[in-house]
């Protein structure tokens, strides 16, 4: 089919419907310095020049090097076959799967996806995916208004920053209460009103690295009447107790731990697994097995709540794809691994993240821990957090997320260690800090 532009006088006639003189009036909520800004560029180069320059650039970001950072995003061992397996053509290339019957490798590959998170989460129904961590849990919160048909959500501020402000958003849109339960210590206090709350909201481990007793949660929301939302590290399941086990009625995430490179900061793929008595409430899509005439095992799209397959007003999302490929890569990455590789990986990263703690704290930083935590723990540091972390990477160290003042820290910044942390790695890490000043912070008391 021919690309046919819009004439002239289509527009015309679009913009008289609209009530506007012209294109231009249709961007005048957007100030005037972002529509028309003025670019300072270089000169044009050819292409040897310009391949050169792409390379300088990409050299900038060493991704090598000693490397601290969390606060939601870590690197992980992902050995070269998950790599290799993921970006196969079949996989790149793939998109939703509507013809099942041409489809087969990727429906097989995302029922093993669902299988692997419902395994890690303990809850028997796991969607096909979601966009990101963020976006899941705000998906999950939905999903509780929709079954208990109250409109409060109840909200951790151990929940990634983040994560809240993007939950934030879905709920002004319908006109619904977020209310943040302040945490005591590094912990969540388990909150005394829940009565007309939809949800609970929980996050295991918490932003600031404290490990999160779940159970206590799910009975208080349960009281109530309220659905108990877990939003869980993935790769810390091996370890801790599962979700669907504490009582949580959905576990939701981020996956990137489970075998997705810390790249940019994406693009990552979110996770929702639910209670069998919640499945019509689940967004997306969902891969089912099933049996041919012959009776051969196949794969097929089945329980698709988006507005792509059914009316637009029973739709319970309009998420119109989401991050396969990266939902593949975790699926490889843990088939690789296995349950025992995983389980090295988790008890690597408890084990580096401890011994990272202990060695600063003999070093005379001001380490702020209260209980048990996973991978991750804040530091309080005489400096601002954000003048810091760029005093460390031009020092050749990544670390330092810094920690949002409404945690009541004073200046402090997160460190993460995982199983790839090495020893010599700390050492640089420890000079570093000496170096650049950033010594012991004053306690806030």
């Amino acid at each position: 089919m021919a690309y046919t532009p819009h004439t002239d006088d289509d527009v015309r006639r679009a913009l008289t419907t609209i009530g506007v003189d012209d294109v231009q009036a249709l961007f005048a909520s957007v100030p005037a310095e972002l529509r028309d800004p003025s670019l300072s560029l270089a000169e044009p180069m050819d292409e040897v020049r310009l391949l050169d320059h792409l390379r300088d650039l990409a050299d900038a970001d060493a991704s090598r090097g000693p490397n601290f950072l969390g606060g939601g995003v870590r690197r992980h061992f992902i050995p070269a076959v998950t790599r290799h397996l993921t970006f196969q053509s079949e996989f790149v290339t793939a998109y939703t799967p509507y013809q099942a019957e041409v489809s087969q490798g990727m429906l097989q590959a995302t029922f093993e996806y669902q299988t692997i998170m419902s395994e890690l989460t303990g809850l028997p129904v796991s969607n096909a995916s979601m966009y990101d961590g963020a976006s899941a849990v705000a998906e999950a919160a939905l999903l509780a208004m929709r079954t208990t048909r109250r409109e409060r959500v109840v909200a951790s501020r151990g929940v990634h920053p983040e994560t809240r402000q993007v939950l934030a958003t879905y709920l002004d849109a319908l006109g619904a209460t977020l209310d943040v339960v302040d945490l005591g210590g590094l912990a969540t206090p388990v909150p005394a009103d829940l009565a007309d709350a939809a949800c609970l909201i929980v996050q295991n481990p918490n932003h600031l690295g404290r490990i999160e007793n779940l159970e206590p949660f799910a009975e208080a929301a349960h009281a109530a009447g309220a659905l108990l939302v877990a939003a869980v590290d993935p790769i810390s399941l091996p370890l801790l107790q599962a979700p669907g086990e504490a009582g949580a009625d959905v576990a939701a995430g981020d996956g990137q731990t489970l075998g997705v490179p810390a790249q940019y900061g994406g693009p990552h793929f979110g996770f929702l697994v639910v209670g069998e008595r919640l499945i019509r409430q689940l967004p997306g899509r969902l891969v089912g097995q099933t049996s041919d005439v012959d009776g051969r095992r196949g794969f097929v799209l089945t329980l698709q709540a988006r507005e792509q397959h059914i009316r637009r007003a029973k739709a319970k999302s309009n998420i119109c794809s989401n991050h396969q490929l990266t939902a593949l890569m975790a699926t490889v990455n843990v088939a690789a691994l296995g349950p025992q590789g995983l389980r090295e990986v988790a008890t690597g990263t408890v084990r580096n993240a401890y011994a990272l703690a202990d060695r600063l704290e003999r070093e005379g930083f001001d380490v702020v821990r209260d209980g048990p935590f996973f991978a991750e723990f804040p530091l309080r540091v005489a400096r601002d957090p954000n003048d810091l972390r760029r005093d460390l990477h031009r020092a050749g160290v990544r670390a330092g997320v810094p920690v949002p003042v409404e945690y009541g820290l004073g200046p402090a910044v997160l460190l993460a260690a995982t199983e790839l942390t090495r020893p010599d790695e700390v050492d640089a890490l420890v000079a570093a800090l000496h170096a650049v000043g950033a010594g012991r912070a004053e306690a806030v008391r």
